[in-house]
Parts: C-alpha cells; structure tokens; sequence
C-alpha cells in the first residue's frame, strides 16, 4: 500500500471527519464518496482493508464485513489541502450498498469521442469482475484465470491475422475488436490499468 507522509498532517473538519473519495485502482472509476475519523484511517492502514465511520450509525463500520465486499487499498492520498482523501482500491465485489459496481453509476453518454469507448470497455469489464453476473462472457472468462483468457488473445490474434490475409476491412475490424476486447479482460485480470499502456505507446512515440 502507497501512504502518503502528508496523512499524518491531514486537517479533519469540526466533526471529526474526512471525507474519502474511493476509486477503483484499475479502471480509475469513481466508487464512492464515504467518511472516515482517525480511528478509521488508522485500522484501514493496519488491515490494508477500508474502515469508515458512519454518519447516520455514528460506529465504525469495516466495507465488505458482512457482504465479502471488501475493499484492497492499494493507495491513499490526500488532496492539496489535506482535508480530504483519495483512497485507490481493489475492489472484492460492488462499492454500492444496492449492489451496483459504483454509487455513482448512471447512464454512460456518448462524449462523440470514438476514443472514449475504451475507457467504457475498461469500466465495464470492471464491473464485471467485481459484480460476476451470471451468465456473463467477462464473468466466464474472468473465473477461469489467466490461461483461458491468454488462449483466446492468442485465437483472437490468429484471426487478426487471417483477416488480414483475407484483404477484408469488414472482417479485420470484427477481429481486431475481439481481440481488443480479450486484451482489456486480460489487463483487467493481470491488474492492469490501461493508461499503463497508453503512457508506455505515449514514451515510445516521443522517442521516434
């Protein structure tokens, strides 16, 4: 876990609390919004699990205690002014109390940008892993491991290839996409950000 040095000069409110802002450390998706005194902050590092404290109960209460929906903190962080929180997870299953991936779900718009459909991909695969909805290709591909997953990246690029060899743009596009699509659920499985990737074909463009 990544801790920042500034937590031990965090600025909680006259209540006692910070708010904390939990994001998923692979899709980048905004889970939550929760609140968390020094008690909490202090058994969340100590257990490497999220610890809140809730407003309406006035307790402590540990995310996923009674669900198995835990919560991985891979990083916390605080914002410029020290009186709030980023907290970056590893999500064990849905952040949201009604069983949704994230609190702040909602429709997904179209922002024209053709670009942006990866980063959906890379949320929707997300909530796949963590939601594991029956009846699901993710959700098949994703609980039989990596070599399932890395033998259809390895059956999606042959077919890249033979459509390729087929001179067809309608078939190369069909492929291509799965492909993609398998490459993103194995990110996803590997722990894998996909701006990882991005940064690295970033560093390698600027070095040509």
């Amino acid at each position: 876990m990544k801790q920042s040095p500034d937590l031990t000069r965090l600025r909680f409110g006259d209540d006692g609390l910070v708010p904390a802002i939990v994001q998923d450390a692979v899709s980048k998706e905004v889970l939550t919004l929760a609140y968390m005194n020094e008690t909490s902050l202090a058994k969340t590092l100590e257990t490497g699990e999220t610890w809140f404290w809730s407003r309406s109960r006035q307790e402590l209460w540990h995310k996923g205690a009674t669900s198995g929906h835990t919560q991985q903190v891979v990083e916390i962080r605080p914002d410029c002014d020290r009186d709030a929180l980023l907290i970056r997870v590893l999500p064990r299953g849905p952040a949201c109390h009604n069983g949704d991936y994230s609190c702040f779900r909602g429709e997904r718009e179209d922002s024209g940008d053709r670009y942006a459909i990866l980063n959906t991909l890379e949320q929707v695969i997300a909530e796949r892993d963590t939601r594991r909805p029956a009846n699901s290709y993710t959700t098949y591909l994703l609980e039989e491991g990596a070599d399932k997953i890395l033998k259809k990246v390895g059956e999606e690029a042959a077919e890249v290839i033979i459509a390729a060899k087929n001179e067809s743009h309608q078939e190369l596009a069909w492929e291509a996409s799965d492909l993609l699509f398998h490459l993103m659920v194995l990110f996803r499985q590997q722990q894998l950000p996909l701006d990882r990737v991005l940064s690295e074909l970033q560093s390698r463009h600027g070095s040509r």
